[in-house]
C-alpha cells in the first residue's frame, strides 16, 4: 500500500460518513469498518482511525463532553467538517454514493478477510441503489445514543424510534443530521412529536399544561412524572442542535 500524507476530499468525506456511523469507543484500528474502508481508499487502519478521531476535536460541543480529540487539523478537514455542518443531508448523500463507488471499483477486495470472527456477517456492503432514507437516520442516532432511550434508558430496540427534533418535513437539509435526532422510546416520541413534551437547551426534559392534565392518571404517574425537568442522557458525539430545540419549544411544543 502506498504511503501518501495529503487526504483528498473524497476520502474526507468517506471518513465522516464512517465517523457518523461508528459509537465513539470504535474509533480503533482493530475495528473491522475502519480496516475495510482503508482498504477501500488505500490507507492504513491507523491512518483512518487517526482522522476519524480529528473529527472528535472539530466539533466545539465535544467540548462539552470533555473529549479533545487528535490535534493536528488540516485546513481540508475543517472544510469538510464545516460542509458537513452547513448541508449535512447533501454531503452524506454523496458519501453513500461515493462508497458504493468505491466498492465497485475493488472488487477484488476479500472483505470476509477483514472482519473479525465474531462480526462476520453483521457488516453488510450495500451493492444496490443507495437510498438515503429514515433507515440511515435511524442507524446513525441509534449509535449517537448507545441504543438507549434518550430520557428513560429504554434499550430494547424495538421500542426505540429515532426522532427528529425539527420535522423531516420542515429542513430538507437536516433530514439525516444527527444533531437533528434523539432516540426516544416510542411513548416519549409520540408525545415530543405532538408537542406534549420539549427539551431545552440545557437538555431538561419540560411537560406542556396539556400533558399535565392527566397528572392524576395512574400512568402519568408511572410512565412520566419522574421525568419531568429531568436532563436528559447526553448522546456519545452528536448533541441536539440548540437551534433546532429552540424550533420545537417555539412551534411544537403546546407549553
Amino acid at each position: 500500500m502506498a504511503t501518501r500524507n495529503n487526504w483528498t476530499r473524497e476520502e474526507l468525506i468517506l471518513a465522516f460518513n464512517l465517523y457518523c456511523k461508528l459509537p465513539y469507543g470504535q474509533f480503533n484500528n482493530r475495528n473491522s469498518e475502519v480496516k475495510i474502508l482503508a482498504d477501500l481508499i488505500e490507507r492504513t487502519p491507523g491512518a483512518v482511525a487517526y482522522k476519524l478521531v480529528n473529527f472528535v476535536s472539530l466539533d466545539p460541543k465535544q467540548k462539552l463532553l470533555g473529549r479533545k480529540g487528535a490535534t493536528n487539523i488540516g485546513k481540508l478537514d475543517k472544510e469538510i467538517f464545516q460542509e458537513f455542518t452547513e448541508n449535512f443531508d447533501e454531503l452524506f448523500y454523496e458519501s453513500e454514493e461515493l462508497l458504493l463507488l468505491k466498492i465497485e471499483e475493488q472488487k477484488t477486495i476479500d472483505i470476509e478477510r477483514l472482519i473479525d470472527e465474531n462480526k462476520k456477517g453483521e457488516y453488510k456492503i450495500r451493492e444496490t441503489k443507495v437510498r438515503v432514507n429514515q433507515d440511515y437516520f435511524r442507524t446513525i442516532v441509534m449509535s449517537n445514543y448507545a441504543n438507549g432511550c434518550g430520557i428513560t434508558g429504554i434499550s430494547i430496540p424495538e421500542l426505540l424510534v429515532a426522532s427528529h427534533i425539527k420535522p423531516w418535513s420542515k429542513d430538507e437539509k437536516n433530514r439525516l443530521n444527527p444533531s437533528n435526532g434523539i432516540c426516544l422510546s416510542a411513548t416519549f416520541d409520540k408525545a415530543f412529536d405532538k408537542g406534549l413534551i420539549t427539551i431545552n437547551s440545557d437538555f431538561q426534559v419540560l411537560f406542556s399544561s396539556k400533558l399535565k392534565k392527566y397528572l392524576k392518571e395512574d400512568f402519568y404517574k408511572n410512565e412520566f412524572a419522574r421525568f419531568e425537568n429531568l436532563r436528559m442522557a447526553l448522546p456519545i458525539k452528536f448533541l441536539p442542535n440548540e437551534d433546532f430545540l429552540k424550533y420545537h419549544s417555539d412551534a411544537i411544543f403546546l407549553g
